[in-house]
């Protein structure tokens, strides 16, 4: 079924001559890497074709990644082919005009929550969107052309949305993908300097985010980080919401969740080990992976009645598991 589907998509884009990808609003490494690595491999391959990246948000944090093409008007879109890609659920599409598209393909590696695209290749256990990108160059190889510039974008989807290979989800499969991607001549020194290096203020916030977070009885370490607490650091939303990572090393706690309060909401970024929280998170107006999720709050009592609900679960998952840390 996999390889039926992953040859739908490629005979899907060679029939069009316009076609417009897609990606989540609040993109991350591999919202960005899947998108910008799919359009350069088809621009390499297809040179007559018109190929836009059509998306309506940014991230400051992956500006280093270049930009993205301007939007169109309306009637662009009805002969073109809409490539939505890393995006569980309509309503996360950065962009709403994909449905003006004549046609439509959704690439995604969540659980799938809605099927929403005319033709859809998901695959769940891949690490990445971008290792399934991956795997399409490598299996239409002898079609399809790549360069470093395209390989590097997917490189760094892989290596962000697998934690640095660290993840449940990464298999030897993503491994030899990635090992593919490095044989185009990607350049790691500058991208992992981009990735990882940090401001000053960054080890303050980080360093703040220690002294304030908090755990429940059972191992569920919290924060919540306010509107004013996000003025006085001087901190964007997507800076604020980095802080999930700061918690996932300590012993014992299985699940860390940061709370972010936002002009209209909460939002939430929840992570894991051992236990998944995805179904948590689906409970609470959100999705993504068993062990890395995110939802949306309205008010500090359904902040309660969510933490109540994680220190059960892990409560529950330690007293029947073992092997545990």
């Amino acid at each position: 079924m996999e390889n039926k589907n992953m040859q739908t998509v490629l005979d899907k884009i060679k029939e069009y001559d316009k076609i417009f990808i897609f990606r989540h609003f609040r993109p991350d490494g591999d919202a960005m890497g899947s998108t910008k690595g799919l359009a350069k491999i088809l621009k390499l391959t297809y040179p007559e074709k018109k190929i836009y990246l059509q998306n309506k948000d940014f991230s400051d944090y992956l500006a280093f990644m270049g930009g993205e093409d301007e939007l169109f008007s309306d009637e662009e879109y009805a002969d073109a082919l809409g490539i939505i890609v890393d995006t569980g659920t309509s309503k996360r599409i950065s962009n709403p005009k994909y449905s003006l598209c004549r046609e439509t393909v959704k690439i995604d590696h969540h659980i799938p929550l809605e099927s929403y695209a005319n033709y859809e290749w998901v695959e769940e256990e891949r690490s990445s969107s971008c290792e399934m990108i991956a795997h399409f160059y490598d299996t239409f190889k002898n079609e399809l052309k790549i360069d470093s510039e395209a390989a590097t974008y997917i490189y760094t989807g892989m290596v962000t949305d697998s934690g640095r290979f660290r993840y449940r989800e990464v298999s030897g499969e993503t491994m030899r993908l990635a090992g593919l991607m490095l044989d185009q001549g990607i350049d790691t020194d500058i991208l992992y300097a981009n990735l990882y290096l940090k401001d000053l203020e960054d080890f303050k916030f980080e360093s703040f985010v220690h002294k304030k977070m908090q755990q429940t009885p059972n191992g569920v370490t919290y924060i919540f980080v306010t509107k004013k607490m996000q003025k006085k650091l001087g901190l964007t939303l997507e800076q604020a919401s980095s802080c999930v990572s700061y918690m996932d090393s300590i012993k014992g706690s299985l699940i860390w969740i940061a709370f972010i309060e936002a002009d209209e909401n909460i939002r939430v970024r929840l992570r894991s080990r051992f236990v998944p929280i995805s179904d948590l998170a689906e409970k609470y107006r959100g999705g993504g992976h068993a062990c890395a999720a995110g939802s949306t709050l309205y008010s500090k009592k359904e902040i309660k009645a969510m933490l109540s609900e994680a220190d059960e679960i892990i409560k529950k998952y330690k007293e029947e598991n073992e092997g545990w840390l």
